[in-house]
């Protein structure tokens, strides 16, 4: 096996070890019109691969509202049909992504009594 001949098809070379996830976003431009939305499929402190709705150019510079870490602008470093690398302009920390959204509301949809169970109230 000649680990050569697939080297031109990778992207640049990544600076951060990458963590493997399924999470939703909406792209827009830095400018703000619309890109769809994209499902993020690994993610590190520099940058994520994602699948898009349609092509974004490589180049073209992007804002995506990650869940747990808030809006991330960052340049599309290479795009193959529907998939994007992006480079971050400022590293993130990963791992927010991952914890359970908290704040107000955010139990809004957890019944009662799973939610008082929760907080160690007994269920009557």
């Amino acid at each position: 096996m000649n680990d050569e001949r697939d080297i031109s098809d990778r992207g640049p070379a990544r600076a951060a070890p990458r963590d493997s996830l399924f999470l939703l976003t909406t792209l827009t431009t830095a400018e703000g019109a619309p890109l769809g939305k994209a499902r993020v499929r690994n993610l590190s402190a520099t940058g994520l691969m994602a699948d898009c709705e349609r092509a974004v150019p490589a180049g073209t510079r992007i804002i995506c509202d990650l869940r747990g870490i808030g809006p991330v602008t960052g340049i599309v470093a290479w795009s193959r049909e529907d998939k994007i690398g992006l480079a971050f302009d400022e590293p993130i920390d990963p791992q927010l992504a991952r914890k359970p959204v908290t704040g107000k509301g955010a139990q809004q949809g957890v019944p009662d009594y799973l939610r008082l169970h929760q907080l160690g109230v007994p269920r009557r």
